[in-house]
C-alpha cells in the first residue's frame, strides 16, 4: 500500500469511495477537486482504497474527511493516512489540526486519540442524516 498526494486522475475514484462510505450525504467530485492540495490517497495495485482531506487557513488545519474502503478497515490504512495528514500539517507549519467526529463513532475517536488528538469540545446537532452531536478534537503540532 502506498500513501501519496492525489492527482486529478484520482478524483473519480475518491468520489466513488466517498459515496460508498458516506451514502447519506457524499461530497461531489468538484469538492475533492477544490481540495486537491490537501488530498492524500491510499493506493494499492492502482486502486484507491482510502483518502484523507486536510484544509488550512493561515496556520490552522482541519481534517475535513477521512475514509477507508469498508473491506479494508482495521488494517492500518487510516493510521497511515492520519500520519500523512500530520506530516502534511507539519510541512505547512500549521499550529494545530482540528476535526469533528460523530459522538457515536467510538472507533474513530479511539483512532484519533491514538494519534494525539484531544477532545476539546462538542458541537450540538452538528451532523444530519441522522442528527447527532460532534466531538471536536485537536492535535497540537507546534
Amino acid at each position: 500500500m502506498n500513501i501519496r498526494q492525489a492527482t486529478t486522475e484520482d478524483i473519480p475514484a475518491v468520489a466513488a469511495l466517498e459515496a460508498v462510505c458516506f451514502p447519506e450525504d457524499p461530497w461531489p467530485e468538484r469538492v475533492f477537486a477544490l481540495g486537491m492540495n490537501g488530498l492524500a490517497v491510499a493506493e494499492e495495485e492502482g486502486a484507491i482504497l482510502g483518502y484523507a482531506v486536510l484544509s488550512s487557513v493561515l496556520d490552522e488545519g482541519s481534517l475535513d474527511n477521512i475514509a477507508v474502503a469498508p473491506e479494508r478497515r482495521r488494517q492500518g490504512m487510516a493510521d497511515r493516512l492520519l500520519a500523512a495528514i500530520e506530516a502534511m500539517g507539519r510541512t505547512r507549519e500549521l499550529s494545530f489540526i482540528t476535526l469533528e467526529v460523530r459522538a457515536s463513532n467510538q472507533a474513530a475517536i479511539a483512532l484519533y486519540e491514538k494519534h494525539g488528538f484531544a477532545r476539546v469540545g462538542r458541537r450540538t446537532n452538528y451532523y444530519e442524516k441522522p442528527r447527532e452531536d460532534a466531538i471536536l478534537m485537536t492535535l497540537v503540532l507546534q
